[in-house]
């Protein structure tokens, strides 16, 4: 098995998929969750609390606790850890406005 494919989740080079965070061009896995892509990318937190501007980001995993929104093809409010990446998505990261639907 080369080390173009990986055995367990079966990605292959065909399954990347370039998406934009940020105005910064990332490289994702098709399939994967925007969570993943975002924390794959080194991007620590995907928006920062209304109040205190307190960081935030992945946290129950499966859509409940809503602390890792993000805004996507401009959607506000959008959960990252149950929203698959697809080519050529635009994601921003929240600054804590977009709950009622301005930046």
């Amino acid at each position: 098995m080369s080390a173009e494919h990986h055995q367990i989740t079966g990605v292959r080079p065909e399954s990347r998929v370039i998406i934009t965070v940020d105005g910064v061009d990332v490289e994702a896995v098709a399939g994967q969750t925007i969570a993943a892509a975002l924390l794959a990318s080194g991007q620590p937190a995907f928006r920062l609390t209304r109040r205190s501007k307190e960081p935030r980001s992945i946290y129950c995993g499966m859509g409940v606790c809503f602390e890792c929104l993000v805004t996507v093809d401009g959607q506000y409010n959008v959960r990252a850890c149950v929203t698959p990446v697809r080519e050529g998505q635009s994601i921003q990261t929240q600054r804590g406005e977009s709950w009622g639907g301005s930046q």
